[in-house]
């Protein structure tokens, strides 16, 4: 790594917040600083992508020939990290960060033409069709079964935790085309319209109070062979390209960075016995050791973007970025809700206008409990703890 300070990267990162602030709603930030976990409305997201789009920022890092910006990893860094700063929502992570790569990479020319110009636009939003009941996080397991007849498939078989589903125009789905080879050569890529006959979404109500995550079941859909990305077969291989393009997208840095900056601003405000607690001893131990964490997540993840070479494997040190991000997450949210004490109790509805009448109710108590309460899921979702823990060892210790 090289350390030396670049002035260019602070010229960049200044035209990129100037950029942010102008073309930013003053609305959908603050719908997206009051909601409750890392993902946004997905009617703000589509309309962010478009807004991205007209300074050609929508998928800054595909490449180029697809629309990308050509900025260097410490580049898109910096955008990513403004973007957080700013409270804009999430870019349609599902289009961009996962499904546009494989049909980039994968996909005809054909697909190309037809998916990836909507997504950079934000047309519509996308979800993914990976975990069943069942199988979370043991993909080589799953059941969703797609017959081929004629020019269609015929796809049966249900889907869980499958994000924002309910606002999804498409959903990109893995599914068992052959169930006589070894479970892992048996899967394929498929894209599927989430208004199709057959097709029936239930929301799951959550512990914070929202419903983002669904259910979705498939009776017999139709969907036309010309929807399946790439070869049969090859859905194992693109699915691990799909979850191995982004190494540090997992260690959610910028949440925990903005997070951080949140529970610093708790201590200094909140007071016990007169006083700001950041004064009183202990807190100011924990608050310590947690910058101590991100600020080392934060170096772990510049070593990654850098492409630091050390022994052990790229996609281990991936792994072990999402266990330290995903703890970090439930930690500092947690710590954030015994600073602001019963007043993080208050689920703020987002349709009130003006939901911090200070100095009771500061910005920072806004939905601090349902905050703390989604972030449990943080080390299920995206693999869980202990998966990550299995590839580490596998890959990185050859257990």
């Amino acid at each position: 790594m090289d350390l030396a300070p670049d002035p260019t990267l602070d010229d960049f990162r200044k035209e990129v917040r100037e950029a942010i602030r102008a073309d930013l709603p003053k609305d959908m930030a603050a719908r997206q600083k009051a909601f409750s976990g890392n993902q946004s409305e997905a009617e703000d997201s589509l309309k962010w992508m478009g807004i991205l789009e007209k300074r050609g920022w929508s998928v800054p890092h595909w490449p180029v020939e697809h629309g990308g910006t050509g900025w260097s990893p410490m580049q898109l860094h910096i955008f990513n990290e403004e973007c957080a700063n700013a409270w804009a929502p999430d870019s349609c992570w599902g289009a961009t960060m996962m499904c546009g790569p494989v049909i980039y990479e994968f996909g005809s020319q054909e697909q190309r033409d037809r998916f990836l110009p909507a997504f950079r636009r934000g047309d519509y939003y996308l979800s993914q069709g990976f975990s069943e009941p069942g199988n979370g996080s043991d993909l080589a397991r799953l059941r969703t079964a797609a017959r081929r007849e004629g020019d269609k498939y015929i796809v049966n078989g249900q889907k869980i935790w499958t994000s924002v589903a309910y606002a999804a125009e498409w959903g990109f789905f893995l599914v068992r085309t052959n169930p006589d080879v070894k479970p892992q050569a048996g899967i394929s890529f498929l894209m599927i319209k989430l208004d199709s006959p057959g097709v029936t979404i239930r929301r799951i109500p959550q512990l914070n109070g929202e419903a983002d995550l669904c259910e979705v079941f498939l009776d017999s859909v139709e969907v036309p062979a010309e929807n399946l990305i790439g070869e049969e077969g090859m859905g194992w291989t693109y699915a691990k390209y799909l979850l191995d393009h982004e190494r540090t997208t997992s260690s959610f840095i910028f949440f925990n960075k903005r997070e951080m900056a949140r529970a610093k601003e708790i201590a200094r405000t909140e007071t016990r016995h007169g006083k700001p607690l950041i004064e009183d001893p202990v807190i100011h131990a924990r608050l310590m050791h947690l910058e101590a964490e991100v600020m080392a997540l934060e170096w772990s993840v510049m070593r990654e973007l850098c492409r630091e070479e050390f022994k052990y494997n790229s996609t281990a040190a991936a792994s072990t970025l999402k266990i330290a991000g995903s703890r970090l997450q439930q930690t500092i949210n947690e710590f954030q809700v015994d600073m602001i004490g019963v007043r993080a109790m208050r689920k703020f509805p987002f349709e009130v206008a003006d939901r911090t009448e200070a100095p009771l109710w500061p910005d920072y108590t806004e939905n601090a409990t349902p905050r703390a309460l989604v972030m449990r899921a943080a080390t299920i979702y995206g693999g869980t703890l202990q998966i990550q823990k299995g590839i580490i060892s596998k890959l990185a210790f050859d257990l």
